[in-house]
């Protein structure tokens, strides 16, 4: 019998709920039965992220035999906790960058999984954007400076914004309390649309993030289908279904004797864009039809 720890937000959050149930599918696939010959720890921060070092010190003093951490800001204090433990994240937006592993192809230590690079798909939702709002030349960013891989990701996003002959401004929100702040100062900056990073809380929160955008009049572009069929505009992000199925299999590895270190990191293959006509026609935006055709999903 395994025990596996699960660093997250909310599992009861059923866009979470969901992404967790196709992780279980891929552990049944292999042969993994929860309850069986494995057993699952939650620990969840509730929104609190302040809590993740105390609770992922929790599961190391359960002894798992392996730790899942969703994501930057989850592998963060997993990584303080314990350089023993395998350590398996699902959806990385930078683990190089953020020193968790020395590279993607040799991680190193004890840590490794599946990458979304933030570096690329910033880049890319900005030039979505632009697409779907060709006037605006003022464009925020919000981002969370609590997140390890935002950092280098907003870099990215300010290169790329050099190249499109945009101005960005960078308005960063740790906690939902500091939401509503947040979209004030973007307001004030008159700024005429928004690339959201994918975050935790950002996704924990996508229904207020909808609201406030559509009460701003701004046209948002998102890196999660869950934060559009919540009210946004856009998103163009990978399939994060895929890759918790797909984060099974590295649990598969290491619980038979693979070591982190010797695990490459996997890299996102299927991406989809998804485009909101109820948030657009909301704000009054017409989408072109070139940008509309290339949709994966149009909700409508």
């Amino acid at each position: 019998m395994y025990r596996i720890g699960i660093l997250t937000n909310k599992a009861s959050d059923p866009a979470e709920a969901r992404l967790w149930q196709a992780f279980r599918l891929g552990l049944r696939e292999r042969g993994w039965i929860e309850g069986g010959n494995i057993l699952i720890e939650f620990r969840e921060a509730e929104g609190n992220f302040a809590r993740l070092p105390e609770l992922a010190a929790d599961l190391v003093r359960l002894k798992v035999d392996l730790i899942l951490a969703r994501s930057s800001i989850f592998v963060q204090p997993a990584k303080a906790a314990t350089s023993s433990i395998p350590i398996v994240f699902v959806v990385h937006a930078d683990p190089e960058g953020t020193g968790h592993v020395a590279s993607l192809a040799r991680p190193g230590g004890n840590i490794t999984g599946l990458a979304n690079l933030q570096t690329d798909l910033g880049p890319k939702g900005l030039e979505l954007l632009i697409s779907a709002v060709p006037m605006a030349k003022r464009i925020a960013v919000l981002w969370n400076p609590g997140t390890p891989s935002h950092a280098p990701g907003l870099k990215a996003v300010e290169e790329s914004a050099r190249t499109l002959r945009v101005q960005l401004q960078a308005v960063g929100a740790r906690t939902a309390a500091e939401l509503a702040g947040a979209f004030s100062a973007m307001a004030r900056a008159r700024a005429q649309a928004i690339l959201v990073l994918a975050s935790a809380l950002f996704a924990a929160e996508r229904q207020r993030v909808a609201e406030l955008a559509i009460t701003h009049r701004l046209p948002t572009m998102h890196q999660t289908r869950d934060n559009v069929e919540a009210g946004g505009l856009m998103s163009y992000s990978p399939n994060y279904d895929d890759l918790y199925r797909r984060g099974a299999i590295y649990v598969d590895k290491i619980l038979k004797g693979a070591k982190p270190a010797d695990l490459p990191v996997e890299q996102a293959t299927k991406f989809e864009l998804v485009i909101n006509l109820k948030t657009a026609k909301a704000l009054g935006l017409t989408i072109p039809q070139s940008l509309l055709l290339r949709a994966d999903q149009v909700i409508e």
